[in-house]
């Protein structure tokens, strides 16, 4: 009998233990949240609620499937630094905190002109301790003793490998992913590794995500009863482990996934590393596929803004949500109603951009609204507010779409949460060559990418040989009859956020 791989799948929200088997077929999944751990007034990750849970369920799992191999996927933006016994030393900070202007003027007067960085690690300014890095620099100002207790700074996926293993490693998807770690020109650790202090304290080579770091220790063996010699992997980014299957599948060019959920993450791969001019200073980055090849990505917070305005709105209407497509050629027509993001500034495409609404050329901030202050009308109806929303993440979309470098002849795939918001997509089709836009069938992208990453460290292959194993279904988007006038409202809102309209890289 073949050996089943267990993967951790560690979100922002929810935190996953699942169990495949070799065909990529989910036998269990448990989920669960973990609330903040505050320390000093920060929320922090709760590192040690998580791995006892993590623990449990391989132990359970463990009692029904015979585990070969565990695999490890995380979200982004999150280091963790440890010290000589093999502990945190200190705080796991969420990189939703915001330390201000001043620290990020600080950071960059350390480290470099972000402009010339982006040049040479592939990442763009992101506000808040989106850049991983950033999050060392502030532990170093606001912990310094703790943080000068610092043997090992582990990239998150790697962290967890290690607590599994015992094992230091390091893998190509997480440390180029918008940290500002790696530089893509030398190959190696970058400057701001280096300004830091931390590019000694970073394992090295960097490898594969589906490459073998150790059998699981033997305190893990003792609380979970797996095998001694059960496989523990690299570890993998989470977009790049849903991007993984579709490389698989359709090769490794010619197509932009577009994965939705808290991030909005739109990643074409590339076949070399570079921007085009006027990119740099954009928020567009290079990340590193499983292949370790460039993957060119667009960001922004799509979830989170849904959740944001939806949530609002079923408050403020005091009723369910409902369908809108009626209501799109009266809204574009009149081009008066509008949500613009952003709801964390400074976390996507439009980074001078406030969360707010606009109604007959009034402005009415989010926070505001959110603190009981004056709504405009269109709120009060839920059906058109929902309309309002979806035009608005489908021009986010477009304009991330296009500095991800969408070009002719390319196909979007969209996957997660927003696939099942049919005008969302149906708006993206009205806006794209026809045949463009395609929803995928397949279930827990990111999981089922770390999947297969177990598996090949299980069969001594590479991801690419299992393209026969499972199926994706790629089901055509039909365009938004409604959707006439849809171009001009796009103009309007790019023009409210401070960017021309066309291809979204002004």
């Amino acid at each position: 009998m073949s050996k089943a791989i267990a993967v951790i799948d560690i979100g922002m929200t929810n935190k996953k233990v699942s169990v495949y088997d070799s065909s990529f077929r989910i036998l269990e999944t448990l989920s669960r949240s973990f609330a903040p751990l505050m320390v000093a007034g920060l929320e922090t990750h709760d590192l040690e609620g998580m791995e006892s849970w993590f623990l449990e369920r391989l132990a359970d799992f463990g009692k029904r499937h015979d585990i070969g191999a565990i695999s490890v996927t995380t979200h982004g933006a999150t280091l963790v630094c440890v010290g000589e016994d093999g502990q945190p030393c200190a705080p796991c900070v969420l990189y939703t905190y915001e330390p201000g202007p001043e620290f990020q003027k600080r950071f960059y007067d350390k480290v470099g002109d972000p402009v010339a960085l982006q040049a040479e690690t592939g990442t763009p300014y992101l506000s808040a301790l989106i850049n991983a890095s950033k999050g060392l620099f502030f532990l170093e100002e606001r912990f310094p003793l703790e943080y000068a207790r610092t043997r090992h700074v582990f990239t998150y996926p790697q962290y967890w490998t290690y607590r599994l293993t015992g094992r230091a490693g390091a893998e190509g998807t997480y440390i180029a992913n918008h940290s500002y770690l790696w530089d893509w020109k030398k190959e190696g650790y970058s400057v701001v590794a280096e300004r830091l202090g931390v590019a000694d304290k970073m394992p090295s080579p960097i490898r594969k995500s589906w490459d073998v770091l150790g059998p699981i220790k033997p305190e893990v063996v003792a609380r979970t009863g797996l095998a001694a010699d059960t496989l523990v992997t690299m570890g993998i980014h989470d977009s790049n482990a849903s991007l993984l299957p579709h490389l698989a599948k359709k090769g490794r060019r010619g197509f932009v996934l577009n994965s939705t959920g808290t991030w909005c993450v739109l990643m074409h791969p590339q076949e070399k590393y570079g921007f085009e001019p006027g990119e740099l200073g954009k928020v567009v980055f290079f990340n590193r596929s499983a292949y370790l090849d460039p993957v060119k990505t667009a960001i922004f917070l799509g979830g989170m803004e849904y959740e944001a305005w939806t949530g609002l709105i079923a408050k403020t209407a005091g009723k369910t949500l409902q369908g809108t497509s009626s209501l799109y050629p009266s809204l574009f027509k009149d081009a008066d109603c509008f949500i613009l993001p952003e709801v964390v500034p400074g976390s996507g495409q439009f980074p001078g951009s406030k969360a707010r609404a606009i109604e007959n050329g009034k402005t009415y901030l989010l926070n505001d609204l959110r603190s009981g202050g004056a709504l405009p009308d269109f709120l009060r109806v839920p059906e058109k507010a929902m309309a309002v929303l979806d035009a608005s993440l489908a021009i986010q979309t477009l304009v991330a779409l296009a500095r991800a470098g969408l070009g002719p002849g390319m196909q979007v795939f969209t996957e997660g949460g927003f696939r099942k918001n049919a005008d969302y997509n149906a708006l993206l089709a009205a806006a794209l060559p026809e045949g463009s836009v395609y929803l995928t069938d397949l279930a827990e992208a990111t999981s089922f990418g770390a999947a297969m990453c177990g598996a090949a460290a299980l069969e001594g292959s590479e991801p690419e040989a299992f393209n026969s194993r499972f199926d994706i279904e790629y089901r055509r988007v039909e365009a938004m009859p409604a959707a006439q006038g849809f171009a001009a409202y796009r103009e309007k809102w790019l023009a409210l956020v401070g960017i021309g309209a066309g291809s979204g890289k002004e």
